[in-house]
């Protein structure tokens, strides 16, 4: 208000001091006469004017005022509200939390009487368990005292002292415990065997019976028969070149003896035997004997050798039905014809192995293609060109797994002799095969010397458990007869001992097929009337 009034003073002296001016600086009184009297005009409308706007200043003044002292009224009724509000909420809380406090100190008061009563309670066990305890300990004294008393009598009785009497009964009882716990052992071995066998037994049975193969004993040596003995001084020729030009060209030696009509052909590879044999058939049939014809039909022959190899590898691939084989794999096929394993022929080996692996894996529900595959490789190793350090499985794999064969194959190839791990399932049906093959009687040779050794050693193993006085290995090995003294070995000991015998054979010898083990206990009573 007072901002006004100012505004409207220096509006009103500016107003005056421009009529004064115009007043003052007027040339004529009439002019200066109408000056004033429009100065006073302007003067009194200024007046006006300014009482006006005053008025309207005072009445906005008022307005102003009347505006502010209601929004501060309603901000502060606001705020009582508010407040008020607020007020009651935390007199609510603390009237909830006075209440839970005291219900809280309640319970408390309960649970300390509780906890007393307890208290109270077990005391009054503690107190009767002291007293029973003192009933026990004077029992339990008395109780030793029977006791011992009682054990005097007995070892009065006995002749035995407590600790003679009870390592008695531990012997006893130990033995017993053997005795139960080993025919447990076998009567579970014989339930196991009778199920786990039986399909296995049914499978195998059916794959020998519906497997046929040639068997052919090769040897070392091959003999060429003459037509008359005055060819002999053709073969060995002036001074022997002939016969040293035909070993040096074949590798092989060639005997010329005292027997009539036959030179005996030797060594150790059947592929090079073979060729000195048809090469020396050539020559004699031709009569042109010298070194370089023989250098000539040597070559020839060798020429002819591996195309009749790759023939009999081709030929037996396609009569067991495999394709896609590598032809550096077909030809060592056909030279498994010219090997021998213990006396049995590879190629009749291989070939019967692989028959017998279709046929067990088509009866197990496994793929026979790629088993009867596994079996005619399983022996490739056998036959490389190059001699090399690694057993003929590990080679055989390497062999497969260069020429692009299944991973299954290498595998299978590699573990038949348990040189690296199984880890598919036509592995040990190789394995079960190539055994089944090799331990069929009349399939292989055995050297005398080992088979002399392995029956006697299985008969001194026998002749190591006390009690036995005679043992005989019998059937060629494949059954084990052993005689028990009847004084020493009872009925069932001698189940005992079978079993016992049986599973050390099992653990420390290596044998075909499978021994049985016959224990015989025999009672004989003599008298003589006189």
């Amino acid at each position: 208000m007072d901002i006004m009034s100012v505004l409207i003073g220096a509006g009103g002296g500016l107003l005056i001091g421009l009529l004064l001016g115009r007043l003052f600086f007027s040339k004529s009184s009439a002019e200066l006469e109408q000056a004033r009297k429009d100065a006073a005009d302007m003067l009194s409308a200024a007046q006006k004017d300014i009482s006006l706007l005053k008025e309207k200043a005072t009445t906005e003044a008022e307005n102003l005022k009347k505006d502010r002292l209601l929004e501060a009224k309603e901000k502060f009724l606001q705020m009582k509200a508010e407040i008020e509000t607020e007020r009651v909420s935390k007199l609510g809380k603390l009237e909830e939390q006075e209440l839970r406090m005291k219900n809280r100190e309640k319970q408390l008061a309960q649970e300390r009487e509780n906890l007393k009563k307890k208290e109270n309670e077990a005391n009054s066990v503690r107190e009767n368990l002291n007293r029973q305890l003192e009933l026990v300990s004077v029992k339990k004294t008395e109780l030793e005292k029977a006791y011992s008393e009682h054990v005097a009598k007995l070892e009065q009785i006995a002749g035995l002292t407590a600790e003679q009497a009870k390592t008695q009964l531990v012997e006893t009882l130990k033995d017993e415990a053997r005795n139960q716990a080993m025919a447990h052992v076998k009567e579970i071995m014989e339930e196991s065997k009778l199920k786990a066998n039986k399909e296995a037994k049914k499978i195998i049975l059916q794959t020998i019976q519906r497997t046929a193969a040639e068997q052919t004993i090769e040897n070392t040596v091959s003999v060429f028969n003459l037509d008359s003995d005055d060819q002999k001084g053709q073969i060995i020729g002036r001074e022997g070149r002939n016969i040293r030009a035909l070993e040096a060209a074949t590798g092989i030696e060639l005997i010329v003896d005292d027997t009539p009509e036959t030179i005996i052909i030797s060594g150790f590879d059947p592929v090079r035997r073979e060729v000195a044999r048809l090469s020396l058939q050539r020559l004699v049939a031709d009569g042109r004997i010298h070194p370089a014809r023989i250098e000539e039909v040597v070559a020839k022959t060798r020429k002819q050798m591996e195309e009749h190899i790759m023939e009999i590898g081709e030929r037996t691939v396609i009569e067991l039905g495999i394709s896609g084989l590598h032809n550096e794999l077909i030809r060592m096929v056909g030279r498994m014809r010219f090997r021998s394993s213990y006396g049995q022929n590879l190629l009749m080996h291989s070939k019967e192995t692989a028959n017998l692996c279709a046929t067990m894996a088509a009866e197990m529900g496994l793929n026979p293609k790629l088993a009867k595959r596994a079996g005619l490789l399983h022996d490739i190793g056998k036959v490389p060109e190059e001699e090399s350090e690694l057993s003929h499985a590990l080679l055989g794999a390497k062999l497969c797994e260069k020429y692009g064969e299944h991973p299954a194959i290498v595998n299978a190839v590699g573990a038949h002799h348990d040189e690296i791990e199984m880890t598919y399932v036509i592995s040990p049906i190789v394995q079960a095969c190539d055994a089944i093959s090799g331990a069929r009687p009349g399939a292989r040779r055995e050297i005398l010397e080992s088979y002399l050794k392995r029956i006697k050693e299985m008969e001194n193993l026998a002749m190591a458990y006390d009690g036995v006085e005679k043992a005989f290995a019998i059937q060629a090995g494949r059954e084990l007869r052993v005689i028990v003294e009847a004084e020493k070995v009872d009925d069932k000991k001698s189940e005992d001992l079978s079993f016992q015998i049986a599973q050390k054979i099992q653990d420390e010898m290596q044998y075909p097929g499978h021994i049985k083990v016959t224990v015989i206990r025999e009672k004989r009573a003599v008298s003589f009337a006189k």
